[in-house]
């Protein structure tokens, strides 16, 4: 392994490397709170003496659950699985295994130009704040490599060390505000709306969960066929089962039908309203004019609320950590 020391580099760089041995692999978030998500950007400063980066892994500490790699125009990216040190709980039950590196490989980033290599992940809440969990890097060049892997004992400053991996401090789940209860049921012919809501989304996120309670009042069936808000291009009806311990998701191209007499929830786990491209974020408290529509009673406004990242419920703050099993939790 070369060493992670290189001299003779511009003042500005040198500024921006001030941390730990002076690292060539960064993260941009170094704080997260407990039994919440955690977006990992590990930030490649520059290649191996002057040689262009092909090659960067990440692992993924004991407690981040879910983790799942943001694909790279260019590079092609691969996962290894493995087993937890101990089960997780999560919105199916417990987790017992999941993703434990992440590689991006086949680009080449030029010495003198830096990137990002992006992941999402779930912090367990068996992680305690005040903690600090170390995610070891490795970047390979046409020529040369680094390993950014060493992991301080009791006692001892990561300064102490000649390439430390990075660490993300693990600090209390900050208190969010829930969003206002709904006004009442939506009435729409012989259907009654009840608490439209959504999931918040990380930054860069695609798509987003939707969910609402329906109760058909009349004597004749109708069908939710379709939904929509401005912050996304389309809007279906999904559905989730477990074949073989592994959750699956597919659209209802038929929609959703409601029988006379019946009350149907779509929430996290099972039938739920899939928004994709999204053009924004939804974020935690706030209110996003949409609509659903029917066969029968047509296209009905609704107001969605927005709850936490991971939240069960509307009012609810964060739930636990999705399964690891590479399906989109919703």
């Amino acid at each position: 392994m070369k060493s992670p020391i290189r001299t003779g580099l511009p003042a500005a760089l040198l500024l921006a490397l001030a941390t730990a041995a002076e690292a060539h692999a960064l993260l941009e978030h170094r704080e997260a709170s407990t039994d919440s998500a955690y977006r990992g950007v590990v930030q490649i400063m520059h290649g191996c003496d002057g040689r262009p980066t092909t090659r960067v892994s990440v692992t993924i500490p004991e407690g981040m659950i879910g983790a799942k790699p943001m694909p790279k125009p260019g590079w092609t990216v691969t996962t290894t699985r493995g087993p937890y040190a101990q089960p997780h709980r999560s919105f199916h039950g417990t987790v017992s295994e999941g993703v434990k590196t992440i590689t991006w490989s086949g680009g080449a980033l030029p010495d003198d130009q830096i990137d990002e290599f992006t992941f999402l992940a779930r912090v367990s809440d068996t992680l305690a704040p005040g903690t600090s969990v170390y995610l070891p890097i490795e970047q390979d060049c046409t020529e040369g490599s680094y390993r950014w892997r060493e992991i301080p004992v009791e006692g001892q400053s990561a300064r102490d060390l000649k390439a430390p991996a990075p660490a993300v401090r693990i600090v209390a789940a900050a208190q969010k505000t829930a969003p206002a209860a709904a006004a009442g049921p939506v009435k729409a012919g012989d259907l009654a709306i009840e608490t439209p809501w959504l999931r918040a989304t990380p930054a860069g996120a695609k798509v987003a969960g939707g969910y609402v309670r329906i109760t058909n009042t009349g004597s004749s069936p109708d069908t939710l066929t379709a939904a929509a808000i401005p912050l996304a291009s389309r809007g279906d009806i999904h559905t989730m089962s477990t074949e073989n311990g592994v959750m699956k998701m597919a659209p209802l191209p038929d929609g959703l039908t409601i029988r006379p007499g019946e009350t149907v929830e779509l929430k996290p786990g099972g039938l739920h309203l899939m928004f994709e491209g999204l053009k924004g974020a939804p974020k935690a408290g706030e209110s996003v004019q949409g609509s659903l529509t029917f066969r029968r009673a047509g296209t009905v406004p609704v107001t969605f609320t927005v709850a936490p990242i991971g939240a069960l419920s509307p009012g609810a703050a964060a739930g636990p950590a999705p399964a690891a099993r590479g399906h989109h939790d919703h």
